[in-house]
């Protein structure tokens, strides 16, 4: 049951990584990503506002977690800085949400401690690529 793919959207909205572990993912376009992120974005904002019910702290709701497709799943973990971490699954991924935190982990590890990068830059760190290869590379069931 493979990842097919990881994005990570800065708190603006922008698509700041992105990555392919899977033939099966979809092969887009710079300008196709970018939409991506924005719409991703927005979605989580709407989706946050339009819960009937409160949030656990009397606010508005998380947001969107997960959304499903008869194909695909598509599930979502925001940090506390705002940052989101998406990823594109097989329905059968169970375990998607501990996958996103351990690429959480990972990205304050590999990317936030690295000295040569601005937040909310698009991230180019090649021991963030390899450990999340390691993580994400192969089939997983």
């Amino acid at each position: 049951m493979p990842v097919y793919s990881l994005y990570v959207i800065s708190k603006s909205g922008g698509v700041i990584y992105h990555q392919s572990y899977s033939k099966d993912a979809p092969k887009l376009s710079m300008n196709e990503y970018l939409m991506l992120g924005s719409m991703f974005h927005s979605l989580y904002a709407i989706t946050s506002e339009l819960s009937p019910v409160p949030g656990p702290t009397g606010g508005s709701s998380s947001g969107m977690q997960v959304l499903e497709s008869d194909t695909f799943r598509l599930q979502c973990f925001q940090t506390p800085t705002g940052i989101k971490f998406y990823m594109t699954t097989d329905l059968g991924m169970t375990n998607a949400e501990n996958l996103l935190k351990t690429c959480y982990e990972l990205y304050t590890d590999y990317v936030v401690k690295n000295p040569f990068y601005e937040l909310d830059q698009p991230i180019r760190c090649e021991l963030f690529d390899i450990n999340l290869e390691k993580l994400l590379g192969t089939d997983r069931t």
